[in-house]
């Protein structure tokens, strides 16, 4: 069955692979990314439709959680990892979950993807409910780590989305929504480390960014609800809060350390000279959009500061 499938064709262009030298490789490799993000295109309305249900299931109280094996379970982990940071999201909101847990992520557990059973395990373990959206990332779209976990969140009542690099997949039958960027034989026959994931990261990337960026979690292209957990997420928090505000970045450390770090509530208190309090309460009102608490007219009780 895996001869049939396009991520395990040989790819023509590379057949001499062991006889290149290092910049011939290097080329071959480069003329080979160029293709992906033309079958990402491919894929623009099948992803913005997904982007649309992720939004609807997490306003609903449900979460976002990534299932797969090998590789693309490693890159659904990263990208679940990294949305508490860049969007303040609680931990937990965004999931991924690999087969063979999380000591697959440095090494092979060998066997672990064959088994559906044990993704059925391990999606009770992080409490699948049937609002939450299970992403289902193989590849070769025939995976039984995925195949049984799709299986067992769609009986579930989850929304389940399938991604996948090889059409009309195994993984279909138990999706939803189906995203099939076909990216076409790697240069390394089967390495579906190669084309097929990077494709499937920048699946990943428009999913998650996408679905924070119309939950509110941006102003523009400015990441406002970011955490700032180090230092250069802190100076990023005030060079924001200088930019949107228009004060120095020094008053902007002022503003952050009244508004315990929060960049959104920074801003409302010194663009709508109101308190943290009710910058807060202005920006609950709007569901989390800084645009929307920034437009909204003052209510005649708002206890404004004043701006000297």
């Amino acid at each position: 069955m895996l001869n049939h499938l396009t991520t395990e064709e040989r790819n023509p262009d590379s057949e001499s692979l062991d006889s290149l030298s290092a910049l011939e490789i290097v080329a071959l490799m480069n003329r080979e990314d160029a293709s992906v993000a033309a079958a990402v295109r491919t894929q623009a309305e099948q992803i913005a439709a997904a982007v649309d249900v992720i939004v609807d299931r997490l306003r609903g109280g449900g979460r976002l959680i990534y299932l797969g094996a090998g590789t693309s379970g490693r890159l659904g982990v990263l990208d679940a990892s990294e949305c508490p940071p860049t969007f303040s999201v609680p931990t937990g909101l965004v999931v991924g979950v690999i087969a063979g847990g999380l000591r697959a992520l440095t090494t092979a557990v060998e066997g672990a993807e064959d088994h559906p059973e044990y993704a059925v395990r391990d999606l009770q373990e992080c409490g699948l409910q049937a609002r939450d959206v299970l992403v289902g990332i193989a590849t070769s779209g025939r995976t039984p780590y995925v195949i049984g976990g799709m299986a067992h969140a769609r009986h579930s009542g989850a929304f389940t989305i399938g991604l996948s690099c090889n059409r009309d997949s195994q993984l279909e039958q138990v999706s939803d929504l189906m995203i099939s960027p076909v990216v076409g034989p790697e240069v390394l026959s089967g390495s579906t480390r190669l084309k097929a994931g990077t494709a499937t990261k920048m699946v990943l990337n428009m999913l998650s960014t996408a679905s924070m960026v119309r939950l509110g979690k941006t102003y523009g292209n400015l990441m406002v609800d970011l955490r700032a957990t180090n230092a250069k997420l802190l100076a990023r928090s005030r060079r924001i809060v200088a930019a949107v505000a228009g004060v120095s970045e020094t008053t902007a450390e002022t503003l952050l350390q009244q508004c315990d770090g929060e960049v959104k509530t920074a801003i409302v208190v010194r663009r709508r000279g109101v308190t943290p309090q009710t910058a807060r309460q202005w920006l609950a009102e709007a569901g989390g959009q800084l645009r929307g608490a920034l437009e909204r007219p003052p209510h005649p009780d708002s206890d404004l500061m004043n701006k000297g």
